[in-house]
């Protein structure tokens, strides 16, 4: 994952179950952002932090193994205080991650889009990045620090946030919830370490490209519910026209063929 970030601005799709993630390598992205909100929503649930850490390291695992890629894995505000992301990033790194994002709001969490979110106090997360940096073996593995501070405190105290992770141990700093260009422009001059740019659909973020987002100076862009959106859409209207037609003979030109899916999975016959 570091040598990925070096070569440039990488992109980075979400994926919410291991056959997405063959989709997303399938398709030459360099690596697969597990999404906590794809996880939870994929099981019926919000984006809440109601998933346990055994069930998020058993869903992940299956998504790294499936893949040949690097993989980031969301695990909201570490599932715990210092003791408890340290044990998160021990537990995910011997599952095969490269890399985590834990963010500093309270528990229970709310989407970073949505209104009413509240923070930690900085200290106390600058706790749990110490935590988390000193419990990797690998000193590749990387620790993204995600801040809500934007929509709680402000660009100022958010980017004074974001330097204080960066000094506990974060290699990465993930600002949530930026509303504009300017913003992003804003926080990456602000701020002292590589920065990952968050592009979800329907959010308070302009939709910017990677391309705008490397002229910004940001070394990664995820992309976490993109697939998952485009997955309930298309099977929404194939349910509703099945429904109504009572066959699928229609949307046929519209369905992954048996030797496609086989091929995917590496399924030989």
């Amino acid at each position: 994952m570091r040598s990925l970030i070096k070569k440039g601005t990488l992109p980075v799709p979400g994926a919410f179950n291991a056959a997405t993630a063959l989709l997303i390598e399938e398709a030459g992205f360099g690596a697969v952002y597990v999404s906590g909100a794809g996880l939870s929503n994929s099981c019926g649930l919000s984006d809440t932090g109601l998933l346990s850490r055994d069930e998020v390291v058993r869903s992940a695992s299956y998504i790294i193994r499936a893949v040949g890629i690097p993989a980031i894995v969301d695990v909201d505000t570490g599932f715990g205080g210092p003791e408890e992301s340290a044990r998160t990033v021990t537990l995910f790194e011997a599952a095969g991650a490269e890399a985590v994002q834990i963010e500093d709001q309270e528990f229970p969490k709310r989407c970073g889009h949505l209104r009413g979110k509240s923070v930690i106090p900085a200290g106390e997360f600058v706790e749990k990045i110490k935590a988390a940096s000193g419990a990797r073996r690998d000193p590749d593995f990387l620790i993204i620090a995600r801040t809500d501070a934007r929509a709680v405190e402000g660009m100022d105290r958010a980017i004074e946030r974001a330097n204080r992770y960066a000094g506990a141990g974060a290699d990465i700093i993930f600002p949530e919830a930026l509303e504009t260009k300017e913003e992003f422009r804003e926080f990456a001059k602000g701020v002292n370490a590589p920065l990952l740019a968050n592009m979800t659909e329907f959010g308070k973020g302009p939709y910017l490209s990677v391309e705008e987002f490397a002229e910004l100076g940001y070394s990664m862009v995820i992309f976490p519910m993109t697939a998952f959106r485009a997955a309930m859409k298309a099977m929404e209207g194939a349910l509703a026209e099945l429904k109504r037609e009572g066959t699928q003979k229609g949307m046929l030109d519209r369905l992954e063929t048996r030797e496609e899916l086989y091929r995917l999975i590496k399924y030989s016959v």
